[in-house]
């Protein structure tokens, strides 16, 4: 039993385990919700193919436990990388109370796919050299005593928020008192697929853009000063003073 990171989306952003994984496997269950169907192209045409956008965890793991048992090949897609907001907790504990062996292949995260495809380094010397990656409570799980968005906003790093686009303009009013509302941001839909759609923005503009747009789902809120391209700023590793002392000391 496999769990597969399908990447952000495009065919090619897989990684090559799991292609092979994914060409040898006799059950593939996928969230049709947030993969592009061309990421099945790596499927084997006789595979069978599940949706689980419209199942629950229970029904889900229902469908693999009987695959493993019947001595099929199962591979669980998961949107991005299997270790951000992928079930995979659920699931393996299912799994492991039914004796079902699984190992984890991981995936290009949705949130390394947007920033590159706005081509930003999430973290820039002296103007921020950490990212948090979060998500907001609405119709969902509630978040950890402790996690509030507050919290990590007034650290001034990179945000990734993930899960969060129809509260945009909620979310955008209680960071405006940390990052101001000229902070830089970027909002990337659907990444690496054909639907891509990118939005740029600031703390106080991008809730209108995003209304605009109509986006609903699958979408990538980054927020902070990184963002810009003002910083002239240069890391030390890479710097002649570095490079110099490293010199004398051999």
């Amino acid at each position: 039993m496999h769990f597969v990171g399908a990447g952000p989306g495009a065919a090619d952003l897989i990684t090559l385990r799991a292609a092979a994984l994914l060409a040898t496997a006799d059950v593939v269950l996928f969230p049709g919700t947030y993969i592009d169907a061309d990421v099945l192209s790596h499927c084997r045409e006789d595979a069978h193919r599940v949706d689980t956008q419209e199942l629950d965890l229970d029904r889900i793991t229902a469908v693999m436990v009987e695959a493993h048992v019947a001595g099929r090949d199962v591979v669980r897609l998961t949107s991005g990388d299997p270790s951000l907001y992928s079930a995979l907790h659920e699931q393996t504990r299912r799994l492991d109370a039914a004796g079902v062996p699984w190992d984890v292949t991981p995936g290009v995260p949705a949130y390394a796919a947007a920033a590159a495809i706005v081509g930003r380094e999430l973290t820039v010397p002296l103007v921020a050299q950490s990212v948090v990656l979060t998500r907001t409570q609405a119709r969902s799980t509630a978040m950890p005593e402790g996690e509030s968005l507050a919290a990590y906003a007034a650290t001034g790093a990179t945000l990734v928020l993930h899960l969060a686009i129809t509260r945009t303009a909620a979310l955008m009013a209680e960071l405006g008192p940390f990052y101001g509302e000229n902070c830089p941001v970027a909002v990337v839909s659907r990444a690496s697929q054909p639907e891509e759609l990118v939005l740029r923005g600031t703390v106080g503009t991008v809730a209108a853009l995003v209304e605009d747009a109509g986006l609903r789902q699958a979408a990538v809120i980054l927020v902070g000063p990184a963002l810009a391209s003002a910083s002239d700023a240069e890391s030390y590793l890479y710097s002649p003073e570095r490079l110099a002392r490293k010199e004398r000391l051999r």
